[in-house]
């Protein structure tokens, strides 16, 4: 035994018995030298290795490694692909010295050689090695430079660096050993992160999957469990916006059904060509597609401006079957990390769950719409059975009886009524019309019905419940394609009532009469300010203008403000 109580074999008191030998040997060699040093370094390797959430762990080191070399600065670099540093953490510069110094290393110079020859390097004037670059304006001056890499198996994870050694002295070989000392025992600690961090999102993604199951399974509604599939994405993937898009007929063209997040008011309800959008670029690959700077994206030529100030990207097809639903887009703001393939893995398989949502809806949309056929089918036969057969009944009645008047005015008021009841038949054999028409494909429900969510779907942002009017053959006459224009254009106008008009009351009206369709939506609040910003406007006149119509927006009768967006149904 030696003197301190521990064999010869080399083990270092309180430290676990089975070490890596090429960690053993180093800490043997540190052992060799003051007791002091070997003390400090056993305790920053502990503090270290304490640690399972890998941020604390990398700040712990690079806080520790300071302390180890007696250095002024230091600082811990990630490597990311090439020689990018993907972060760099720094201890020994304030934030107000940060912000003058500007943005953060991008991995040239005397960083990006430690980065391609990953190997200790020990410099006395680090501005006299041929790679080195020189330092920004507000840069502190650093003379003396000692820099180590860190890696986790054969991987190169980072590099540690250290500059001006106090009291003005060169880092020295046991500087040298120390630090490679602790780089290599951080390897095991940083490995022991990323596996906690990988259990912890895995089970993260598993409790995520039970609760989409359980909404599927309780018949919840498709776009609670679309919202629900984006949010848990965007949190466990730590996303600034989540997009979700659903392709349209024969695949060319990407509707944008949910955004949130980051700028989602831009994104939502755009209809992007499959060719030229990153979404569309991960529908026809069927697979994964990572963008480490979307707004710079080479797939991306088409649609409107939509990426500013976001970098990393992700887009993953949403598939069932042999078929492709949609696309779950995520992003983060440009100065975060990139998404790497091991943390989007689970992605695709979560993104089958919003394909199945939307098969089980379908199918349960199927066999709703069946029932309500059927109903329709039975009202239709009462009202013209029943309904229609007496009125035109006691309209001859009425006819027959007024040969029988003699006074004028009674005469008159009779011919009125039987002019009221020849139009109440009218009415009635076009709402049979309208029962007994079958629209198929994805918007099979009626549009009558789709405004109608719509308007209630918008009650709890705005805070009351708008009068809805709507007359017309609009489930009969108007086209799917300019439907579809009208629920968007609706939900739009909704949404800016709630945002930016103060307003109490709201009316809507949908009308459809001499081959054109009419939308109003009016309200009574502050009215249209003289900056507002016009781009929602200026997609409703887009809009209005493909289909060969018009929007216009002004003044509501007394206070507030009204549009009115008109197509002719000839198109679509």
């Amino acid at each position: 035994m030696s003197e301190d109580g521990s064999e010869r074999t080399g083990r270092v008191p309180g430290w676990p018995d089975a070490l890596p030998q090429e960690l053993q040997a180093r800490l043997d060699a540190v052992r060799r030298g003051t007791r002091e040093s070997m003390q400090s370094l056993l305790e920053a390797v502990l503090s270290v290795g304490r640690e399972l959430d890998l941020p604390q762990v990398l700040r712990h080191l690079v806080e520790a490694a300071v302390v180890l070399v007696d250095a002024e600065y230091g600082a811990l670099g990630v490597v990311a692909e090439g020689t990018r540093l993907s972060q760099f953490l720094t201890v020994g510069i304030s934030e107000e010295q940060a912000a003058a110094i500007g943005p953060l290393p991008s991995g040239h110079g005397i960083l990006g050689e430690l980065i391609r020859r990953p190997e200790p390097l020990r410099l006395s004037d680090l501005s006299r090695h041929p790679a080195s670059y020189g330092f920004p304006a507000e840069h502190p001056p650093m003379r003396s430079f000692l820099g180590v890499p860190i890696r986790v198996g054969d991987e190169v994870f980072g590099n540690l660096y250290l500059t001006e050694k106090r009291g003005g002295k060169d880092f020295d070989e046991e500087d040298e050993t120390v630090l490679s000392t602790l780089a290599m025992a951080a390897g095991a600690a940083i490995e022991n992160a990323r596996l906690y961090e990988t259990a912890r999102r895995r089970q993260g993604w598993l409790e995520a999957d039970a609760e989409i199951v359980a909404s599927l399974l309780s018949g919840a509604d498709e776009d609670r469990v679309l919202r629900l599939i984006v949010d848990h994405a965007r949190r466990l993937l730590s996303a600034d916006l989540g997009v979700l898009a659903l392709p349209g007929e024969g695949g060319e063209v990407l509707r944008v059904a949910l955004a949130s997040g980051v700028d989602a008011e831009i994104h939502h309800g755009l209809v992007l060509p499959a060719q030229g959008s990153f979404a569309g670029a991960a529908l026809h690959a069927g697979e994964p597609i990572i963008s480490a700077d979307v707004e710079r994206d080479p797939r991306i030529t088409a649609g409107p401006p939509r990426w500013g100030g976001l970098g990393p990207a992700v887009a993953v097809p949403m598939v069932t079957g042999e078929a492709v639903r949609g696309v779950l887009l995520l992003a983060r703001v440009r100065e975060r990390e990139a998404f790497t393939e091991a943390e989007t893995a689970p992605l695709l398989a979560f993104a089958g769950q919003a394909a199945l949502a939307m098969e089980l809806a379908e199918r349960r949309r199927s066999a709703e719409q069946l029932t309500l056929l059927k109903d329709r089918d039975r009202i239709a036969r009462d009202l013209h059975d029943l309904a229609i057969q007496r009125l035109f009944a006691t309209g001859m009645t009425l006819q027959s009886t007024v040969r029988f008047v003699e006074h004028p005015e009674a005469r008159e008021r009779l011919l009125r009524a039987v002019d009221d009841l020849d139009e109440t038949i009218k009415i009635i054999r076009s709402t049979i019309f309208g029962l007994r028409a079958r629209d198929t494909g994805r918007t099979r429900q009626g549009l009558r019905v789709r405004a109608t969510v719509v308007v209630e779907q918008a009650v709890p942002a705005l805070g009351f419940t708008p009068a809805l009017r709507m007359e017309g053959l609009i489930d009969t006459d108007v086209p799917s394609a300019v439907g579809e224009h009208v629920v968007a254009v609706l939900g739009e106008a909704l949404s800016n009532i709630a945002r930016h008009a103060r307003a109490t009351a709201a009316e809507v009206s949908l009308l459809v009469r001499d081959g054109r369709l009419t939308l109003t939506v009016a309200d009574n609040g502050i009215g249209i300010p003289a900056d507002a910003r016009e781009s929602g406007l200026e997609n409703l006149r887009r809009r209005a203008e493909s289909l060969g119509g018009r929007t216009t927006v002004g003044a509501a009768d007394r206070r507030g403000t009204r549009l009115v967006w008109t197509v002719p149904l000839g198109h679509g």
